[in-house]
């Protein structure tokens, strides 16, 4: 079964950046939708981006868009998300996910799920 670990999550100034990596066991992940989602305390859970299998589509929600970029090494069986010019609003837990399908980047549409990483923006 395919499982999932988030890591590069911590406390960022405003303005900074961040990468987040989602390291995939159990399973290739070359066959897999990934997203990424976050989680703000009292929120719902909501998609910042996802990528189909092939990497040849991206879904950049509104949440980010045109601060955040995804990508993914499927040789090192490996997702990524780039994150710059950081706000305290972007302050959450930050999943990844893995799912069959490319869909609309909403948390319903994916079956596997990390356990989060944790992102602050503060100064």
């Amino acid at each position: 079964q395919l499982q999932l670990v988030e890591s590069g999550g911590g406390l960022v100034q405003p303005g900074g950046s961040l990468r987040l990596s989602c390291a995939a066991s159990g399973a290739t992940l070359d066959y897999y939708a990934i997203g990424w989602f976050r989680q703000a305390p009292g929120k719902e859970r909501e998609g910042v981006a996802c990528m189909s299998s092939s990497g040849s589509m991206t879904n950049y929600t509104n949440v980010a868009k045109g601060r955040v970029t995804i990508s993914r090494d499927n040789a090192r069986n490996t997702a990524y998300l780039q994150m710059d010019s950081l706000e305290p609003e972007d302050t959450a837990v930050y999943y990844c996910a893995a799912n069959g399908l490319y869909g609309l980047c909403v948390p319903f549409e994916y079956r596997y799920w990390g356990q989060g990483t944790q992102v602050t923006v503060s100064s």
